[in-house]
């Protein structure tokens, strides 16, 4: 019988996993997300931080080679609020910080929290969201 990985060290193998120049960004960004919305369930998927609501994608942390972002989901929704967004996708939008750079920590608790509320009033109910069976 298959068993599910723990979250933590599933979480804990990332950041060890990381250059060094990107584990202190990824670990400000991860603070700030869980600070800003503690009801967001992180994990690991694809690759990167992912962090949930109610079972549906909010946020992500991705790591690249000189920068990292901060991928909203929704953030095609908060672009005309947060003209920091960047991307031109159906659906979500990313804000790129890079190492050794200060981050703008107000902008990413209002994102943040921003992307859950609307999360809230509008709960997505296609591919990927839990059902009330599950």
């Amino acid at each position: 019988m298959r068993s599910i990985l723990r979250p933590a060290a599933l979480i804990e193998t990332w950041f060890d996993n990381l250059r060094p120049e990107q584990h202190d960004l990824a670990r400000i960004l991860r603070s700030l997300v869980q600070a800003a919305s503690p009801d967001l369930v992180p994990s690991v998927k694809w690759g990167n931080l992912m962090f949930t609501y109610a079972g549906t994608h909010a946020v992500a942390i991705v790591m690249h080679k000189d920068h990292a972002n901060l991928q909203i989901f929704n953030g095609v929704s908060l672009a005309d609020r947060f003209p920091e967004l960047e991307g031109t996708g159906r659906g979500m939008r990313h804000v790129r910080f890079r190492y050794r750079y200060p981050v703008d920590e107000d902008l990413v608790r209002e994102l943040v929290q921003a992307c859950v509320d609307l999360m809230e009033l509008s709960p997505r109910t296609g591919p990927g969201a839990l059902t009330e069976e599950q």
